[in-house]
């Protein structure tokens, strides 16, 4: 059983393959398949009509400026990817 399933995407795996339909699996916070996934889940995700790019890393943000704006500025989802603060190009004079 997985925490989460996103069905029915269209997968971009970073492989260098054409994209395909598929779905994702994750389990405790990890991407545990990709294609065809036919456990159930907790919670389910309609991806259809969107691009779904599994483990994509969003190295340029403009985040690092935020960690001043307070906790609650900070945290903000950011298109459900991993935030790297520093390479927004803030510069502290």
């Amino acid at each position: 059983m997985y925490d989460l399933k996103i069905v029915g995407g269209t997968l971009v795996d970073g492989s260098g393959g054409d994209r395909y339909s598929g779905d994702v699996g994750i389990k405790d916070g990890r991407i545990v398949d990709v294609g065809k996934c036919d456990g159930s889940a907790t919670e389910t995700i309609d991806a259809d009509g969107a691009i779904v790019a599994p483990g994509f890393v969003d190295i340029h943000t403009h985040y690092d400026g935020q960690i001043t704006h307070g906790p609650r500025q900070a945290h903000r989802a950011h298109g459900g990817r991993r935030r790297h603060p520093g390479h927004g190009a803030v510069r502290r004079d």
